[in-house]
């Protein structure tokens, strides 16, 4: 396969000390007012990482840190 440059721009945002859950309870990011972020996750595409038990090589269970959260 023969590398082919990107047609448009990419941005890989990190957002050190944000994470992701389902619970809303005690949880500052949701419970925050977020208009910047709410739009970038409306209109780009986006995606999430495992980073934390076996996902990145550490025991099932163990939460991550920031040497394995990111790339």
């Amino acid at each position: 396969m023969a590398f082919q440059p990107a047609r448009r721009p990419v941005v890989l945002c990190v957002l050190d000390g944000w994470g992701w859950s389902d619970n809303k309870t005690d949880n500052a990011i949701a419970l925050a007012e977020t208009p910047v972020y709410d739009r970038l996750l409306a209109q780009y595409p986006n995606s999430r990482l495992k980073t934390s038990g076996i996902d990145v090589g550490l025991p099932a269970g163990q939460m991550g840190n920031s040497e394995v959260g990111h790339l």
